[in-house]
């Protein structure tokens, strides 16, 4: 986190002062580098120092923080879009100083996770920790649980090439297509385009601007929901609801762009439609920000063994990252072509995805994260490549968790 942290901070300086191309896409490169390291290591920090009860919640304070960003940055640039002589753009670019600055900060100050601590050999410093974090000393059913989690994950020298046998195949799939169908959500046609795309339907530069920034807000209130709902209702209610609620609103969006433009994307939009369309948007949003978004980083963080824990996010952030680039790239070309059958397209998808989670995504919901193998092996589907040898915590759970 602190090298990410530093990483951003530094790309943040460079793109505010740049005076060329070159040192303005060098700035943006170590950006990348800063979210990447945030993308892998935050949410596997959070998911190991949360309880079991309520790690769903901590854990999408991490996209809690990345919605109130994106709606931060649409505030910003509606804002500096308005300053007259071409330097507003610099102004929005080095802003990221702030929170590259918080992130610094506090990556500096937060302290190394109980399993972490452990696996660099240091078990009784790992245990002040984990009495520390959970407020009590009666922590031995817990820290036992990741003793025997350490003792396996020594085993393992190479998680990268470990995560490719049978045993982890459940991990490698869902930390592939999780974040592969997070974005076939088609979120970052909105998110990335909002602006664009509220402008091409007929909205005005600063209604565009203005729009982008409701769909934001709408995105940090729903992330609020999920938070709330997450450990109580589980993973599987979030994402099969969202999934069917986002579904529904994008073949409504794409229903009304097609009756209102055409095939050949001639039309125009009243204020009446323009404003039932905005709705459409927000509600599909919504579904995002309170299933996929947070889920997208929650579940891939919490279902990973130790031994290939790090190795399973790194692979989800770059699926992830590198479908959000394929996206951005080909959005604008897809939406000249497609037209209103992008939201199709996507909708299509999302059915895909849907499916997929109600067969074969286990609840993880109050799972202690090094007993998650436990859910696999009782999976119709996952639980033939989960050896008995690799539970850990079966002969603890009849004794319950408490002391």
């Amino acid at each position: 986190m602190l090298a990410g942290a530093v990483a951003f901070l530094i790309g943040s300086i460079l793109n505010g002062v740049a005076m060329n191309i070159g040192v303005l896409i060098f700035g943006r490169l170590l950006l990348g580098v800063g979210v990447g390291f945030a993308n892998q290591s935050v949410p596997v920090y959070l998911s190991e120092m949360a309880p079991a009860s309520i790690r769903g919640a901590l854990n999408i304070g991490f996209q809690m923080a990345v919605t109130i960003g994106i709606l931060a940055a649409g505030l910003i640039n509606y804002g500096t879009a308005k300053i007259e002589g071409g330097w507003g753009w610099r102004l929005s670019l080095v802003l990221a100083v702030v929170p590259a600055v918080v992130m610094t900060a506090g990556s500096y100050l937060l302290p190394d996770t109980p399993n972490s601590i452990l696996e660099r050999g240091q078990p009784e410093k790992a245990r002040q920790m984990l009495q520390k974090v959970r407020g009590t000393q009666h922590v031995d059913a817990e820290f036992q649980d990741l003793l025997d989690a350490t003792e396996a994950a020594k085993k393992v020298d190479q998680p990268w090439t470990s995560i490719l046998q049978p045993r982890y195949r459940p991990q490698l799939v869902l930390c592939i297509l999780i974040p592969f169908f997070q974005q076939l959500t088609g979120i970052n046609v909105v998110m990335f385009y909002a602006p664009v795309l509220f402008k091409t339907l007929g909205f005005g530069d600063d209604a565009s601007l203005m729009s982008a920034v409701i769909s934001g807000i709408v995105n940090v209130l729903a992330t609020m929901v999920s938070i709330y709902s997450v450990d109580k209702f589980g993973r599987r209610m979030l994402f099969l609801k969202g999934g069917a609620q986002m579904f529904i609103f994008q073949i409504a969006i794409g229903t009304m762009i097609a009756v209102r433009f055409g095939v050949n994307g001639d039309g125009e939009l009243s204020r009446w439609d323009a404003n039932i369309l905005l709705l459409f948007i927000c509600a599909y949003v919504a579904a995002f920000a309170w299933s996929w978004g947070p889920l997208g980083w929650l579940v891939p963080s919490e279902i990973c063994p130790l031994e290939i824990r790090s190795a399973g996010q790194g692979i989800n952030v770059a699926v992830n990252m590198i479908f959000t680039f394929i996206i951005g790239q080909v959005f604008l070309s897809m939406l000249c072509h497609m037209k209103f059958g992008l939201f199709f397209f996507f909708a299509g998808f999302v059915v895909i995805m849907t499916v997929f989670v109600y067969y074969f995504l286990p609840e993880t919901k109050n799972v202690p994260i090094e007993e998650i193998n436990q859910v696999w092996k009782q999976h119709w589907f996952w639980g033939k490549y989960i050896p008995d040898e690799g539970l850990v915590g079966l002969s603890r759970n009849d004794e319950g968790r408490d002391t």
